[in-house]
């Protein structure tokens, strides 16, 4: 996923009235479209455009089982919006029935729609925003009284949209670009009996991603979600990877010392822990003499600036809709929501008692990597 960033804002003047009501059009038409892409998502139609070259609605109907007229009508709605080609809309009569009208889905879109594991792939996305939308209701009340939403009232749709996200990440980012920035901890995985423990690992992409990279190696992963653990768990099975790995429902700060794993990783996690200073003390108290911390988390700002930047306008936004409410709801110590700054990263670091805490070379759109250790 990758994002251009705003070229007009990020320390200029505010919008004028008429360039925030534009900008709002804009959101409006964004929404609309990405709650269509979910219908689509949801109801496998893009996986049925993807699996012949042309469909009529009558066509994808009949292989979507949904019924003629929406189907003519979302397919019109996803060409008028550049998402399907209509080849041969041109040469239409007049008369012409549009229930025999063709639709194709691109290659190139496929790799965004039908892909999961291609670093390109957003479908995922509309997910996590229809799960938003259906929270927005409690996250009201929680404004009103200061208390929060649980993870669980987003329900799948924000679990499988986030997990759906980060997943082409993993796959393809995590070993080769994320820890070949710890050489020395690269080597050690390939040692047989090497330990990894995986904290906050959702549904285990993360976790998989590592087990098929380092096969002689023991790797754990924990998640305080009961709905993600027993998704990791079948995602595990259908993988051939459950005899490797191990899934466990429970709070990171509450797991007991081994003093013998070689990498705890966090990823996207550690500004959603209700106490981080005593996640990241459990996880030193993992490690063994030689073992690291990986962190992953967002690549904010150094500092508040406004108007921002575009990815500090996303974070900013995931924060009010998701982040924030859900750790409020598990009486957090902390409250640090999306925007994880690097200096409270490093101070976190040092209350936990590394001696450590190293921003990793790693060039990457939405992340910045932290190593702690000593």
């Amino acid at each position: 996923m990758t994002t251009s960033g705003d070229h007009r804002r990020g320390g200029e003047v505010p919008w004028s009235a008429e360039e925030l009501s534009e900008e709002i059009f804009r959101g409006l038409l964004s929404t609309l479209e990405i709650f269509n892409m979910y219908v689509g998502v949801r109801a496998g139609l893009y996986e049925a455009l993807a699996a012949h070259d042309t469909l009529t609605p009558d066509e994808l109907a009949e292989a979507a089982s949904i019924h003629p007229r929406y189907a003519r009508e979302w397919l019109e709605q996803q060409a008028v919006a550049g998402v399907l080609e209509a080849p041969d809309h041109a040469q239409e009569g007049q008369g012409s029935d549009s229930y025999h009208r063709r639709f194709r889905l691109p290659a190139e879109h496929r790799r965004v729609l039908t892909s999961p594991d291609d670093p390109l792939y957003l479908a995922a996305g509309p997910l996590f925003m229809l799960g938003v939308a259906e929270a927005v209701p409690h996250l009201l009340a929680a404004f009103r009284t200061g208390e929060g939403v649980p993870y669980a009232r987003y329900g799948r749709d924000t679990r499988e949209g986030i997990a759906g996200l980060n997943r082409p990440m993993f796959r393809n980012d995590l070993v080769r670009s994320w820890l070949r920035a710890m050489p020395d901890v690269l080597e050690r995985l390939a040692v047989p009996g090497a330990r990894i423990v995986d904290l906050g690992c959702g549904v285990g992409w993360s976790t998989l991603a590592m087990a098929e990279a380092f096969p002689a190696a023991r790797i754990t992963g924990v998640d305080l979600d009961p709905a993600s653990i027993e998704q990791a768990l079948g995602n595990a099975a259908e993988a051939g990877l459950a005899e490797q790995v191990e899934f466990s429902c429970g709070d990171a700060a509450l797991l007991e010392s081994s003093g013998a794993v070689e990498l705890v990783t966090v990823f996207e996690a550690l500004h959603d822990m209700a106490d981080p200073v005593a996640a990241l003390k459990t996880a030193r108290g993992l490690l063994g003499p030689s073992g690291a911390v990986l962190i992953g988390d967002e690549k904010v700002e150094d500092r508040f600036a406004a108007p921002g930047p575009e990815l500090e306008r996303f974070n900013y936004a995931f924060s009010v809709l998701h982040c924030l409410p859900a750790t409020r709801a598990e009486n957090a110590r902390v409250e640090a929501g999306t925007v994880l700054r690097a200096d409270t990263v490093a101070a976190y670091a040092r209350e936990a008692g590394y001696a450590d805490c190293e921003v990793l070379d790693v060039d990457h759109d939405l992340w910045r990597f932290y190593r702690l250790g000593g």
